[in-house]
């Protein structure tokens, strides 16, 4: 059983853990979420799109991310995720953590706080091994045909992550 960490408004772990997707936080009770983008040099970044069984957003493109575990840091929980859903190792990659944005959902019980990663890796397709639970298919986007995704109202978190892509 997965578990995850939760804190406070202010990004606090309280000592408390829950159930993965056990939506009973309290008001003012939040989970943490990562993201890890990934630009080569060529200035395209890899995308992901999720598998047409996901109960949320099924199709939708995004990039790689999830839950932190119960005691994992930021960074080692984007570390895990990367390479569990691209099979990519971000680990001495350049660049780092960029940003983090907080989500409320009133009455969900599902509030969460996301910390953003931006690496830059020389990377080729032939590099990426997909975890085929998660994603269907995948792709190096430019910053054009992200926004075109964004756009069609297809493509994940865009709004709250679009400055790492700049």
């Amino acid at each position: 059983m997965e578990l995850w960490d939760i804190y406070d408004e202010n990004k606090q772990p309280t000592g408390r853990t829950m159930k993965k997707n056990d939506w009973h936080m309290k008001p003012g009770e939040f989970h943490l979420t990562v993201l890890g983008v990934i630009r080569r040099p060529d200035g395209k970044f890899l995308i992901t799109q999720r598998v047409m069984t996901k109960a949320w957003a099924p199709g939708w493109w995004e990039v790689s991310g999830g839950a932190a575990q119960a005691g994992e840091t930021s960074e080692e929980a984007v570390r895990r995720e990367v390479l569990e859903e691209t099979g990519l190792d971000v680990k001495g990659a350049a660049g780092g953590y960029a940003f983090t944005y907080k989500r409320e959902n009133p009455g969900e019980g599902d509030n969460y706080f996301v910390d953003v990663y931006r690496y830059e890796m020389d990377v080729a397709e032939k590099d990426v091994c997909l975890q085929e639970e998660e994603t269907d298919g995948f792709m190096f986007a430019d910053l054009e045909q992200i926004q075109k995704l964004a756009e069609e109202g297809i493509f994940l978190h865009y709004d709250s992550i679009k400055e790492v892509f700049y």
